[in-house]
Order: structure tokens, then C-alpha cells, then sequence
């Protein structure tokens, strides 16, 4: 059998129950803040944007990586350019450019 018996005075029993009335109430304001609607969309938002900003930081640094790659195919070590790969380059984009000028003025014409 357990025992029962309290050792405590009327005054110090009243006084853990206000203790834990303050706690409960406290406890209970916790949870309203955190069922609040508006704390839910806060937090939904804040997720989001922690989402966007983490999948732009992983593109970025894909972005970053592709282009330090192509400008390795383009220029030395050194910073210098690489003209054997340059000048092909160049020299295509000239074409292009200058076949959209020829059709483009070739439509005008008509």
C-alpha cells in the first residue's frame, strides 16, 4: 500500500497549486500563440522562403560552376585567351549574326 500522507501545510499546498495554475496558463498562452492562424502562415511562409532561397543558393552555385567551366574552355590559366578556341567561336557568331541581318533585310525588301 502507498502512502498517503502529506506532509505539507494548507498554505504550502495552495501555493503548488498556484504554481501550477501559472504554469498551465502559461503553458496554454504557448499553445494559442503556436495554433494561432496568423502564426501558421508566418511559419508556412517562412518555410517557403527558406525553400526558394535554398534552391536558388543550389542554382546559383550550378550557374556559377557551368560558367567557370566554359570560361575554362576560353582562357588560361594565366587569364589569357585561348585563341585557338576564341577565334571559331568568334567567327560563327559573326555568320549568325550576319545571316539574321541578310534575311532580316531581305523581308523588308518584299
Amino acid at each position: 500500500m502507498a502512502d498517503t500522507s502529506d506532509t505539507r501545510t494548507p498554505a504550502q499546498i495552495e501555493a503548488d497549486i498556484r504554481r501550477r495554475r501559472e504554469t498551465l496558463a502559461e503553458t496554454l498562452d504557448e499553445i494559442g500563440v503556436r495554433v494561432h492562424p496568423k502564426t501558421i502562415v508566418g511559419d508556412a511562409k517562412a518555410k517557403v522562403a527558406s525553400d526558394i532561397d535554398r534552391t536558388l543558393g543550389r542554382a546559383y552555385v550550378q550557374v556559377n560552376r557551368a560558367v567557370s567551366e566554359v570560361r575554362a574552355q576560353f582562357v588560361d590559366e594565366d587569364g589569357a585567351p585561348r585563341m585557338e578556341r576564341v577565334l571559331p567561336v568568334a567567327l560563327v557568331a559573326v555568320g549568325v549574326v550576319g545571316l539574321f541581318a541578310l534575311s532580316g533585310s531581305r523581308r523588308r525588301k518584299r
